[in-house]
């Protein structure tokens, strides 16, 4: 593992966290959530630069508040928000999986 990957592994464990923590407070019940990170290095010792990912909710709600839940927990997520001080972090895409 390098300190890339571990950048994206905090960038999708505090979104997940995140989802849990919105979730409670509406009442939602989540079944399991996945977050895919991208972005790019483009040379050794480079910032990350073009930082995206995706995520697949699995929850028993509507697909629209599934969709709100993961773009709640994208407003909140603190190393998302402290990235795009610096660069832009952006989520591209949440699947919602109604059970």
């Amino acid at each position: 593992m390098n300190g890339g990957e571990l950048l994206f592994l905090a960038l999708a464990t505090c979104y997940c966290n995140d989802v849990y923590r919105e979730a409670a407070k509406r009442g939602i019940r989540v079944d399991g959530v996945e977050v895919t990170v991208y972005g790019d290095f483009e040379a050794k010792g480079s910032p990350a630069q073009r930082v995206r990912y995706r995520a697949a909710i699995a929850a028993q709600a509507s697909q629209e508040a599934i969709r709100e839940l993961g773009v709640a927990a994208d407003r909140v997520a603190e190393i998302q928000n402290t990235l795009r001080v610096i660069t832009p972090v952006t989520l591209e895409d949440i699947d919602a999986v109604v059970l």
